[in-house]
């Protein structure tokens, strides 16, 4: 093979948060299994892959030692690097777009991933919440995939999600987290009630609650959570006649002793805890804390922080089974109240 025919097979996409040897690596298996690479076909040398691919050597080394590794490709001195193996199963190849980086979205991905284990190739793409990359990515998606699982979280223009997320196929569509509302067709979805949750959380740590006399909730103006948090939490206090508040800035907000603040931002918790401790407050008796989304971190934090969180490492698996066993599924995470001294 030519190596200009050689590197129209090759793929980086700069926008993708999978790692480029990765990306290199699966574009050569790609090509295998499509049978444009053969059985002893010649690869481009290291510093041909890093000179026209313009990534660095490591990157060009690594992508060849993870193909070798998996008995893809060989190396011969003197010869340089060739095609091995053309008899392996096809992976299936997955658009995974997040709309941030954080601890558990990391659970997601992590549990997702291993439940997939090595039958499958995952692109995986972060928008930042920003709708325009949203729709950047998912108009210019350079293949077809066998399946879409999408996190459909945005700060502005989400009001236009739907319209986007209808261009793809519905049999080959997953939504993690949150179902979008206009979003047509027969699709999969793993996703948070979010006025349930909250109400049913807060309705179990009801006796906890009764110590307090006012709830906060921490529900930033330019954020990009859901207006049903607000309402099932509005619905909780006005059933059990807690005196409640919404709060836009913590950073201003009056904290006296009797109240209770429920954070969803983790930089709005230690703002929060900093402003307790400064004014001599003690949390879980004077001030209680309720964090969304369980981390490790929480457990230790104060010698504990109460939090209300999804099971998102189930949320994961349960997206990588619809794959595994090619079935649609409409399904609830499940969401947890974990009491703790905060409270």
């Amino acid at each position: 093979m030519k190596p200009a025919e050689f590197f129209n097979l090759i793929h980086i996409d700069e926008y993708s948060a999978t790692p480029k040897y990765l990306q290199l690596s699966d574009s050569i298996i790609e090509a295998i299994e499509d049978g444009k690479l053969k059985k002893d076909d010649i690869l481009p040398s290291i510093n041909e892959l890093s000179y026209v691919l313009e990534v660095s050597r490591d990157t060009a080394e690594k992508g060849y030692k993870y193909l070798k590794n998996k008995g893809v490709i060989l190396s011969v001195p003197g010869k340089g690097y060739y095609i091995d193996n053309t008899e392996f199963k096809k992976k299936i190849k997955i658009f995974l777009l997040f709309n941030k980086l954080s601890i558990h979205k990391k659970l997601i991905f992590d549990s997702f991933a291993d439940a997939l284990g090595e039958d499958a190739v995952i692109d995986f793409y972060i928008y930042n919440n920003d709708f325009k990359i949203f729709k950047k990515l998912i108009q210019n998606k350079r293949t077809d995939y066998s399946h879409y699982v999408i996190i459909p979280h945005f700060v502005e223009g989400g009001e236009n999600a739907a319209q986007i997320i209808n261009t793809l196929p519905k049999e080959k569509l997953i939504l993690l987290d949150k179902k979008v509302p206009g979003v047509d067709g027969q699709y999969s979805a793993i996703y948070e009630n979010f006025d349930k949750d909250i109400y049913s959380a807060l309705t179990e740590a009801k006796e906890a609650l009764m110590k307090y006399q006012t709830l906060k909730l921490i529900f930033p103006k330019r954020g990009y959570f859901p207006q049903e948090i607000v309402n099932g939490f509005k619905r909780f206090c006005q059933q059990y006649a807690f005196n409640h508040h919404i709060v836009s800035d913590v950073r201003n907000e009056p904290i006296m002793a009797g109240e209770v603040f429920i954070n969803l931002m983790e930089d709005d918790l230690v703002i929060l805890i900093e402003r307790v401790i400064s004014l001599n407050l003690k949390v879980g008796s004077d001030v209680g804390i309720i964090s969304y989304n369980e981390t490790p971190l929480k457990k230790f934090l104060l010698n504990g922080i109460t939090t209300i969180s999804t099971d998102f490492q189930m949320m994961g698996t349960l997206a990588a089974e619809i794959i595994k066993n090619q079935r649609r599924q409409d399904q609830e995470a499940p969401f947890y109240l974990t009491l703790r001294p905060s409270l």
